[in-house]
């Protein structure tokens, strides 16, 4: 994939790159701004931005720190430091500019937010969502089923490193990739390159064999967990490497009897997917 693509917005470019250890695309602030501007000019969307960046700083709004110097081919070729920020980043400078380009990107947000209001206050309706999303995309109803059972034992297993002192995200993280490099032989982002995925899910493109091996691994790493009361990420990396060693060796033992590899390159992605 290349890292740094242009996107489209109407008949303005706007320029990209693609962080693949975050697996977050980043756009260049300027570019959109000059689209929401209908401005051609690249000088004044800059100055835009400078004074709109300027005011938000005044009004302590965490916006402009959250946007971070990159790299990007500029007009004339040459490669130039420029502010680029994340969708999420994006959406809320967005709201801050009077353009009527900007009002579907309005009415996108409040309708996201009022979904997660009503999500939070009944979590079936997220489930129901999730649900409905995976049959339009034409999945089966047991590999639904496989799915959203896999969710909640891995819901169990991060609730316990939650409560046991292994911190969010980075050590979560890291924890998974030792469970599922164990059990499959490759690791998480190996096995997403494998099936050609960027910034999709990777339990989304698993076959009901690759989701089955994966609760069995996170459900092994759990109890072995709470039998020896493992407390932070050092002592977590015991059970994860025993849970993913034992589906792994289910794994061997299926793949002895079929002849067929459980981890495969298959996955779920429209053709037009294929291409981003």
């Amino acid at each position: 994939m290349d890292k740094n693509q242009l996107a489209i917005f109407e008949n303005f470019k706007i320029r990209r790159h693609y962080n693949e250890k975050e697996e977050v695309w980043y756009f260049s602030v300027v570019d959109i701004i000059g689209a929401l501007l209908d401005q051609n000019d690249f000088q004044k969307s800059r100055s835009y931005w400078k004074k709109l960046a300027q005011r938000l700083r005044e009004e302590g709004s965490q916006v402009v720190t959250n946007c971070h110097r990159l790299k990007m081919v500029a007009a004339d070729g040459k490669m130039r430091e420029t502010d680029v920020a994340s969708v999420e980043t994006i959406l809320r400078i967005i709201q801050t500019v009077p353009s009527k380009r900007a009002e579907p990107f309005k009415l996108w947000l409040a309708k996201v937010g009022y979904e997660r209001l009503q999500e939070m206050a009944d979590p079936e309706k997220s489930i129901n969502r999730a649900r409905e999303n995976w049959q339009k995309h034409g999945r089966s109803n047991q590999w639904i089923q496989q799915r959203m059972m896999g969710q909640e034992i891995r819901n169990k297993l991060t609730d316990y490193w939650k409560n046991n002192e292994v911190k969010e995200k980075k050590e979560y993280a890291i924890l998974t990739n030792i469970i599922h490099e164990e059990w499959s032989g490759v690791s998480v982002q190996s096995h997403k390159k494998m099936k050609g995925l960027k910034t999709q899910n990777l339990r989304d493109h698993m076959s009901d064999a690759e989701l089955v091996f994966t609760a069995l691994a996170e459900l092994s790493t759990r109890q072995i967990a709470e039998t020896m009361e493992t407390k932070g990420l050092e002592e977590n990396k015991i059970p994860a490497i025993k849970g993913g060693s034992i589906a792994k060796n289910a794994r061997k033992s299926l793949e002895a009897k079929t002849g067929k590899p459980v981890v495969t390159g298959k996955n779920f992605l429209l053709a037009s997917e294929v291409k981003k």
